[in-house]
């Protein structure tokens, strides 16, 4: 019934000198999501406006009330030392990109976590052949260098999903005393999920926002917001500089 309303759905768009997209995005999928489109695509969700992280991409916040809202959120962020690494591994954090995670958006959807984000985040979506989860080529707009990119899977490491607060991070704060279970949720949590340029990802590691940044300064008081709603949403600290860093963005 599901790809039956679906074909129905693309049976009647037209899209100006191209061929339709091939269909595949499930009702229940984040690819059914409205999205705002400019020059460059999607160019995101003010992460004030995206408390569960369903909404796509990272707009900037640029308004003064709502960059005091900013600042009086990551105020409510604790602080505490950065723990050691001892006994970090991704695998402590559950397979990479599991469905099975209870308690998050788009979890046992049937889909992987990271189709659900690259669905949620671009657009034109291509699918596999009989799939209506596995993307195989779109356009998305990296808000951390601005760049449009037009992405296949064949060059998959060009886009990335990056953690936004990193796992390593989430182990030396506290996470390394969760249990498997809650540690598999901060880490296919879409709140705490972005597709972004590959480059981006890897340059950034496991850095806080007092070592990194991203690139595009009119998206860090945004990005200072995300990392805040994880910490708080899983009752974690950061550092001193890292919170003073966050809170310099939105000032």
């Amino acid at each position: 019934m599901r790809k039956a309303i679906v074909g129905m759905i693309m049976a009647v768009v037209v899209v100006s000198g191209c061929a339709p997209l091939d269909a595949g995005i499930g009702l229940d999928s984040p690819g059914d999501r409205v999205k705002q489109s400019g020059e460059g695509g999607v160019t995101g969700t003010s992460p004030l406006d995206n408390p569960d992280g369903t909404k796509p991409g990272l707009a900037a916040i640029t308004s003064e009330e709502d960059r005091a809202a900013a600042r009086e959120l990551i105020e409510k962020v604790a602080t505490k030392g950065r723990g050691p690494k001892t006994g970090y591994d991704r695998d402590e954090f559950g397979y990479a990109w599991a469905d099975n995670a209870d308690d998050i958006p788009y979890a046992r959807n049937g889909c992987d976590t990271r189709n659900d984000i690259l669905q949620r985040d671009g657009t034109g979506l291509k699918y596999r052949d009989g799939s209506d989860c596995v993307v195989m080529e779109m356009t998305i707009f990296d808000p951390y260098t601005e760049k449009t990119v037009d992405w296949q899977k064949a060059d998959a490491s060009e886009i990335q999903i990056d953690h936004i607060m990193p796992l390593s991070y989430d182990w030396q704060m506290g996470a390394s005393r969760w249990t498997d279970a809650k540690r598999k949720q901060i880490s296919n949590d879409p709140l705490n999920l972005l597709a972004v340029d590959g480059s981006m990802n890897s340059s950034k590691g496991d850095s806080g926002p007092s070592s990194w940044l991203p690139p595009t300064r009119k998206i860090r008081c945004s990005y200072a917001v995300r990392f805040a709603q994880v910490a708080l949403k899983y009752d974690l600290p950061v550092t001193a500089p890292d919170k003073a860093t966050m809170l310099d963005q939105c000032a």
